[in-house]
């Protein structure tokens, strides 16, 4: 397992991996496989999604915000329930094939990196299989 760091800078941010995954697949020297991303924090996840449009995660943010407020009257104690169901709704993890060396993703699609308890310096652990 390895491990690349990210450095968040406001409360919520889409954060495009797809350089830093292929730069894995690249180090690792895979031809043919698939790669684990998992994200081993509660308040952040990971999604795969449109790359050519930076308003998509503009308008995946302003849906996330709309269907979870932050201010919710939560009983959880430290005040970023919001955070915990938005990571929950991404999810902690993704799997991309890679064939001769390349990230099978579609045209338009990249691996993002989603905070929501920011800013925090973040891990994400990849594991690569054959």
């Amino acid at each position: 397992m390895n491990e690349i760091t990210v450095q968040t800078k406001s409360r919520t941010a889409f954060i495009d991996i797809t350089p830093a995954i292929q730069q894995f697949a690249a180090e690792q020297g895979m031809k043919d496989g698939v790669i684990t991303i998992f994200v081993p924090h509660t308040t952040a996840g990971v999604t795969i999604n449109e790359n050519a449009d930076p308003d998509v995660t503009a308008d995946m943010e302003t849906v996330l915000d709309r269907m979870v407020p932050w201010n919710g009257g939560y009983l959880h104690g430290e005040g970023n329930t919001a955070a915990h169901v938005k990571a929950s709704l991404m999810g902690s993890s993704a799997q991309v094939i890679v064939k001769n060396g390349q990230l099978q993703l579609g045209i338009w699609q990249s691996l993002y990196f989603c905070e929501f308890d920011g800013p925090r310096t973040r891990k994400i652990w990849l594991k690569e299989s054959a």
